[in-house]
């Protein structure tokens, strides 16, 4: 009778980013709406027009930038002892930023974070291309099976069996009944600080490598 050997492989690799997407955030409030209105789309149009120049998708610095519409509200906060206050009108707008050229987002950010009143720093998402990132996958994806019929050859060696032959293989989680495919994908994060320099405060952007791991599980028999 065969023996049933199932087994999990696993790989893991890491590749500096290649694309860095700056989320910024316009923001305003004062007391009446039109004046923040205006200053939020004046602020706007200063930012976009710094983003032209360096636009360019094959080339870069910048391949690729959007902008969302200007939201308003406005909202009467309460104070510390209890008593409604005055209406607040607030404007806001979200810019987005794909950058493949790193000093160059760190001066873009940097510029703004000093000489726009409301530009808010919300993240940058670090990433691998489209097309580097499914090769990646790929690669760690053969990694992993590999591993899982390196592990099971293993187990039969011990018991002093044959060669080991696949029935199955799965994303991790799937060859086991009514469970889930185990997602194992790591993630990238944004390192910021700021640190003195003799010129003053300098906004350092440091990205981490992207992880790029996956598990398989895998079933083999041995005759």
């Amino acid at each position: 009778m065969p023996t049933e050997f199932t087994v999990r492989g696993s790989h893991a690799a890491f590749q500096r980013p290649e694309r860095g997407t700056v989320q910024v955030t316009l923001a305003f409030e004062g007391p009446a709406m039109q004046p923040v209105y205006d200053r939020v789309v004046n602020d706007l149009d200063a930012v976009t027009s710094s983003i032209h120049p360096l636009h360019d998708p094959e080339r870069g610095p910048v391949t690729w930038w959007a902008t969302q519409h200007v939201r308003t509200w406005a909202q009467r906060p309460w104070n510390q002892d209890g008593k409604q206050l005055p209406l607040v009108h607030h404007a806001s707008v979200g810019v987005q930023v794909k950058f493949r050229d790193f000093a160059a987002l760190a001066t873009w950010v940097s510029g703004h974070v000093a000489g726009t009143a409301g530009f808010r720093l919300d993240g940058v998402t670090w990433a691998l291309t489209e097309t580097h990132r499914r090769e990646l996958e790929q690669a760690v994806r053969t990694r992993a099976v590999q591993a899982a019929a390196r592990r099971a050859q293993e187990y039969a060696d011990a018991l002093g069996l044959g060669p080991v032959r696949p029935v199955a293989v799965a994303d991790a989680g799937m060859l086991s009944q009514g469970i889930a495919p185990v997602s194992t994908g790591g993630a990238a994060y944004l390192r910021m600080a700021a640190k003195e320099t003799g010129g003053g405060a300098e906004l350092e952007l440091s990205p981490e490598d992207i992880e790029i791991a996956v598990d398989v599980d895998a079933r083999f028999v041995a005759d």
